[in-house]
């Protein structure tokens, strides 16, 4: 929440980097890493067991990028819910353990998951991304880029996105009081070093900068006691604007990336994040 806090984190991570490996025990899916490390990061791919139906589906893969602030490692409620979405979807879910601050940029991690879908697509897979928190800064920033080169993908998932890294919407201030959080003094500090030497406004950087024209459908989940919750709005008017298909979730009390969490709610998130990632019949 604080500049000093934020400062001690990247402090932190550097002498002391987290653990990002799986828990030992996923229920239904099988894990494994890709050997080589696909642009020297580790990658997972996540699989629900093998059975005929699995076999039967079409080639359709996920793409998740965990969120963390930019610094935090992926954690286990983000594992849990990967494993959901394979299990649920009977999809193989990609997992890319991108670099943290205070070694990672946000152009490095876009251009990294921007590289894993490529590579997918050009094996004939569709795609489908998710991403939350810091995660959903880099996916939509990722596609992005991809419309740029003329690719659209059939769904991207948002939850509580980080979007503009400036953090100067004044709406934050209202919301501020009732997040335990995060707010703006840390935030933007992790920002601004996140942020590399691209300036903060850049698309692939900020997102919410970007022209949504041409994307494809939208799933946004936002809480109401989160400081990124007025940029989502943002986000949805600009989506509504360029006639982008869009499908929004809000959260009222929620706190920040609600799906990850204990509650019904977090369980009732977590179906639509499933259910937005579902391959069509």
């Amino acid at each position: 929440m604080t500049e000093d806090g934020a400062c001690r984190r990247i402090a932190e991570r550097f002498l002391r980097p987290a653990s990002y490996g799986p828990p030992s025990r996923l229920e239904g899916v099988r894990v494994d890493r890709r050997l080589p490390d696909p642009n020297g990061w580790p990658v997972y791919d996540v699989e629900p067991s093998a059975s005929a139906e699995q076999k039967a589906r079409p080639k359709s893969v996920v793409v998740y990028v965990h969120g963390g602030g930019w610094v935090n490692e992926i954690a286990p409620q983000h594992w849990t819910l990967i494993a959901r979405i394979a299990r649920e979807t009977n999809q193989r879910v990609i997992v890319p353990i991108y670099p943290l601050l205070p070694s990672g940029t946000a152009r490095e991690a876009r251009d990294g998951v921007v590289e894993l879908i490529r590579a997918e697509l050009d094996s004939d897979h569709q795609v489908r991304l998710a991403g939350d928190s810091a995660g959903g800064q880099i996916s939509l920033s990722a596609v992005l880029h991809l419309r740029a080169e003329g690719v659209q993908l059939p769904a991207t998932t948002l939850l509580s996105p980080a979007l503009d890294l400036t953090w100067k919407n004044p709406q934050i201030d209202v919301v501020q009081p009732f997040d335990p959080w995060l707010a703006r003094p840390g935030g933007r500090l992790l920002a601004q070093e996140w942020s590399g030497d691209d300036d903060i406004e850049d698309p692939g950087v900020s997102p919410l900068f970007g022209d949504l024209n041409g994307l494809g459908p939208l799933t946004i989940l936002t809480g109401t006691r989160d400081v990124l919750n007025p940029d989502a709005h943002v986000l949805k008017d600009k989506a509504r604007d360029a006639e982008v298909s869009l499908a929004w979730h809000e959260g009222e009390g929620q706190l920040h990336v609600y799906a990850l969490l204990p509650t019904k709610a977090g369980e009732q998130a977590a179906k639509t994040i499933v259910e937005s990632l579902r391959p069509a019949t």
